[in-house]
């Protein structure tokens, strides 16, 4: 299906930046949460960046044409692991297009959209929200559906992971996916793509909070 007619770009960008999502005060975990796997970052982080790295993927620029695919509102939080929330953390998204195909040169096994943004970034606020407008995942040969995360915070390491797409057969067959050996673990990285009600377009939204596993010194 198509991306739908597109609204004000501006307006949406910033509608979202004023904190349309709510999440959970700092705190609100009790003991140590269990620490989001890391994955590999795979073979094809962009190797030339777009010009636009926002948070919406659906439109690039200015432009009035959208991407093809199932339109998904994607959010969640960095936390740490206390379940405190970590702001001024970058988050990086980047992912295949609805043909299947990464923004990158060497992926040249189909014509890429060319209106889908394919990478895309989110600072986290004092709540340690991000959030992306982008489209669900396709599967591709040897993948099961997935959109790859970059954490970068000041000071540390780069952490990598991946999340993937609930209810989906080829999870099962996924070699990065089954390189989670502990049942409990790889749930966490596996998100439900849920339809949104109402919507008029398809639209789907799905929530994958981060937990990076260590806690702020005092």
């Amino acid at each position: 299906m198509t991306a739908g007619q597109p609204h004000d770009r501006r307006g949406f960008l910033k509608r979202v930046s004023a904190g349309a999502l709510l999440f959970a005060v700092p705190g609100a975990f009790a003991g140590d949460l269990m620490r989001t796997p890391r994955q590999t970052e795979g073979p094809f982080y962009p190797d030339k960046l777009p010009l636009d790295t926002d948070n919406d993927l659906i439109l690039v620029n200015d432009s009035l044409t959208p991407a093809v695919g199932e339109i998904t509102h994607l959010s969640g939080r960095i936390l740490d692991g206390r379940g405190d929330p970590i702001r001024n953390a970058l988050v990086e998204i980047w992912q295949v297009d609805n043909n299947g195909v990464y923004l990158h040169s060497r992926d040249e096994h189909a014509k890429r959209d060319a209106n889908f943004q394919g990478f895309g970034r989110f600072m986290t606020g004092s709540t340690g929200e991000y959030y992306f407008r982008t489209i669900k995942p396709v599967a591709y040969s040897g993948r099961t559906r997935h959109i790859h995360f970059a954490i970068k915070m000041k000071g540390r390491e780069k952490w990598t992971t991946q999340c993937y797409v609930k209810g989906e057969p080829l999870n099962a067959k996924d070699g990065v996916l089954r390189d989670i050996t502990d049942p409990k673990a790889r749930e966490l990285v596996i998100v439900d793509f849920a339809p949104i009600k109402d919507s008029r377009i398809g639209e789907l939204a799905a929530k994958f909070d981060i937990v990076l596993g260590f806690t702020p010194v005092i």
